[in-house]
């Protein structure tokens, strides 16, 4: 599951913009925002905050939701 990238599609569509036209008003590339949307897992943090920012929210340290955490 991939909450953030699910997010970002739920507060896109309600505000009634595609992903060509999220993209531009939120300075990242059509690419990026379909990689995000799609739960890629190897996106650049910066850019996620910067899609985040758009809704007044960023990505912080929080735990884990599934089972497999390191215990280094």
């Amino acid at each position: 599951m991939n909450t953030i990238g699910e997010y970002v599609k739920q507060q896109r569509k309600a505000l009634g913009l595609t992903q060509e036209e999220f993209a531009m008003r939120s300075g990242l590339g059509l690419r990026f925002v379909r990689d995000l949307e799609q739960g890629k897992a190897t996106v650049r943090l910066d850019k996620v905050n910067q899609a985040l920012a758009m809704f007044g929210m960023e990505a912080v340290p929080g735990k884990m939701q599934r089972k497999e955490q390191w215990h280094g």
